[in-house]
């Protein structure tokens, strides 16, 4: 199926939105500094927000591949926001045992690992930026189960690389959908919309159905 050329392609403010708000949270994780509103904010309001309203976009595009992808992170950044700071509201829950909070990353990096072969058809930027996610979630499960400072720093600095990844893809698909020819590299070898994530059919009022593989991101 197609997707439905009516509507933007919200893949570059959710990529952008991810990556920046990712390295923010890596550098407390690679201590730097403390944690603090600033990351809380950014996770609830610019990586969860825009990464849900992308995930919304992407479904009434026909993507379901980014719907699946921006939504899951949308949710996740959402559920982080609230699992920090739940505890300290006084409505009678506790903060997770290091242990469990291992298992909350594991699984988002099962999730992540399953996304990453998902990929695989589409920009190589993107399994970049997933599959880096991907070591990311494990790195921080082994840290949290192991109690370990160190791996937690380890885990820091590989996820201001990943987010880093997810910037530069943010920018690279803006740069060339709006000049509508490759201006940064993506992993695409030729002009079409499975590589380079441009709409080859301009908008118009009735849905159009572009070629299987016109992904989102």
């Amino acid at each position: 199926m197609g997707m439905d050329p009516r509507y933007g392609n919200p893949a570059p403010a959710a990529l952008l939105a991810f990556g920046i708000t990712t390295i923010l949270i890596c550098i407390h994780l690679a201590d730097f500094f403390e944690m603090s509103s600033l990351i809380l904010a950014m996770g609830a309001f610019y990586a969860g927000a825009a990464q849900v309203l992308a995930g919304i976009m992407a479904f009434l595009r026909g993507d379901t591949f980014a719907t699946t992808t921006f939504l899951s992170y949308g949710f996740f950044w959402w559920s982080f926001v609230a699992l920090t700071i739940m505890p300290d509201m006084d409505i009678g829950v506790s903060k997770p045992p290091s242990a469990f909070v291992g298992w909350y990353h594991f699984h988002w990096g099962v999730l992540t690992a399953a996304l990453t072969v998902g990929s695989l058809k589409y920009h190589k930027a993107k399994t970049v930026v997933l599959g880096s996610l991907t070591v990311l979630f494990f790195l921080l499960a082994i840290a949290h189960w192991a109690e370990s400072d160190t791996l937690t720093k380890i885990a820091g600095w590989e996820g201001i690389c990943c987010g880093a990844s997810s910037m530069y893809y943010g920018v690279a698909l803006f740069l060339n959908i709006e000049h509508g020819r490759f201006i940064l590299p993506v992993g695409g070898s030729t002009w079409d919309p499975s590589n380079t994530g441009v709409d080859v059919v301009k908008p118009s009022t009735e849905p159009q159905n572009l070629p299987v593989g016109s992904e989102t991101c």
